[in-house]
């Protein structure tokens, strides 16, 4: 098979800011895996979180190192090709973008889209969130006003762990509540913003607020003090920066109520779909979520979305110059279309990356 990679650079409408920092530009990786006649599509984004930060340059330098050793493999070889990505120590969101793309490949193969290929149903999709970045309390009320302008809002996710604290965190909510549509669904990501007591005020304070759950109260690395909180707190509590892969989850079960699945810490549908089983075995609530991803890895994502009980896949929502189209908004929802594979397309109808090379 031949594999091509191409660097695409994406600029957010409104610049994210959480409690590591603000992001308004990604540079991502374009993957096309072509074999047969078929090419498949993947993406790798960059993320920051982890043992080792995956930028932009080691994820296309270890990708490139990667084309000539991959050219004896078929799309057919997904298990070998697996076990020499893990011997190669390949970074999870470059066997994200081969992942996806195997997969695409085999769903353009066969005619159908991944979801039916699975035997999903659309109908359990339940609404996307819609994510509103740390700021003032008047930027918030503006962001989600915003939101409700491009999309119908049946979800709404609101960052805190604010430097300024959690009384600047308290304010930020207010305001959003005060132009939040009544019958959507708020809930809480402080990215690991929060100390153990912090989180235990916020806990309840949180759950007098009517939200649905908080999601990573703690830094990655304070993962021991996790029962405590879940002894403490009234709100369920999922993980995201703590949890990676299917091996983590079972040391988590017992001081978490969910964990939240993003394709490019867990390496691609694949392990997504370990993740998912392993969840359900040990009684934890699933949520799948994005970095700075395109239109192509939250429509990978949403095929998937039928298991899931929340969903924040809003990244190209935000996005000013996404290059494909996906999966589509449907009363608030985040829904794979009919075509073959992933169903994306390019938004200028490249179909090839050869005259980009």
């Amino acid at each position: 098979m031949q594999i091509q990679v191409k660097p695409f650079t994406v600029h957010k409408r409104v610049p994210l800011t959480i409690s590591r920092g603000t992001t308004a530009t990604s540079t991502n990786l374009w993957v096309m895996v072509e074999h047969e006649g078929i090419a498949g599509w993947g993406e790798a984004s960059p993320f920051s979180i982890g043992q080792q930060p995956q930028l932009t340059e080691t994820l296309l330098a270890q990708l490139q190192a990667l084309i000539p050793k991959l050219s004896d493999y078929t799309p057919y070889d997904r298990q070998a090709i697996d076990r020499f990505l893990q011997a190669e120590h390949v970074l999870s969101a470059v066997r994200t973008s081969l992942d996806v793309a195997l997969h695409d490949w085999l769903g353009k193969r066969v005619g159908l889209p991944l979801w039916q290929l699975w035997g999903l149903d659309r109908q359990q999709i339940g609404p996307t969130s819609v994510t509103i970045g740390i700021s003032s309390p008047e930027a918030a009320q503006q962001r989600l006003l915003d939101w409700q302008q491009t999309t119908v809002v049946k979800a709404i996710k609101v960052k805190l762990g604010s430097p300024a604290g959690i009384a600047a965190d308290q304010s930020m909510l207010k305001a959003v509540q005060a132009v939040a549509p009544t019958a959507a669904k708020l809930s809480i990501d402080a990215n690991g913003g929060w100390s153990l007591d912090e989180s235990i005020t916020m806990s309840h304070w949180l759950a007098e607020q009517g939200i649905t759950y908080i999601e990573q109260p703690l830094a990655r690395g304070q993962e021991d003090d996790l029962p405590h909180l879940y002894q403490q707190s009234p709100l369920p509590l999922f993980v995201d920066e703590s949890c990676f892969t299917s091996a983590d989850i079972p040391k988590l079960a017992d001081r978490v109520h969910g964990i939240n699945i993003k394709l490019m810490k867990s390496g691609g549908l694949s392990e997504a779909w370990r993740m998912i089983h392993t969840a359900k075995a040990c009684g934890l609530q699933i949520m799948f979520g994005c970095y700075s991803d395109s239109a192509l890895s939250n429509t990978a994502a949403a095929h998937l979305a039928p298991f899931a009980d929340h969903l924040d896949l809003d990244s190209h929502l935000n996005l000013r110059d996404d290059p494909f189209v996906g999966a589509f908004m449907q009363a608030g929802c985040l829904v794979p279309n009919n075509s073959p594979g992933l169903g994306v397309m390019a938004r200028d109808g490249e179909t090839t990356l050869e005259k980009q090379h």
